[in-house]
């Protein structure tokens, strides 16, 4: 089980979450965040830090946003190794998954 970041975050990126995650498993894509479902510890720090309310436990996570828990997947797929180690060694990735790349621009 992971957390999954989720629509609100898209154009937001408000990072709090990113300060307050113990093990470095939340990525910074183009539009939005993701946390990496493998090094995630379900520890649930990035939650209430979340300004845009945008992070939910993956069994809680609104139907209308479901897919964003398998573009949080897909996100990684692409990676050399699925646990390159942490967010701030990978830096930010320019590219987002194909149906947050394809959202209208948000707010």
């Amino acid at each position: 089980m992971t957390y999954v970041i989720a629509q609100p975050c898209v154009d937001v990126k408000d990072k709090a979450c990113v300060d307050e995650c113990p093990v470095d498993c939340i990525y910074e894509g183009e539009r939005t965040l993701y946390i990496n479902p493998l090094e995630c510890v379900d520890c649930g720090a990035c939650e209430p830090v979340c300004p845009p309310q945008a992070i939910y436990y993956e069994d809680d996570l609104p139907e209308p946003w479901t897919d964003f828990l398998r573009a949080g997947r897909d996100f990684f797929a692409d990676f050399d190794n699925p646990t390159p180690g942490g967010a701030s060694v990978v830096g930010k990735v320019d590219k987002d998954d194909p149906m947050i790349a394809a959202l209208p621009p948000q707010g």
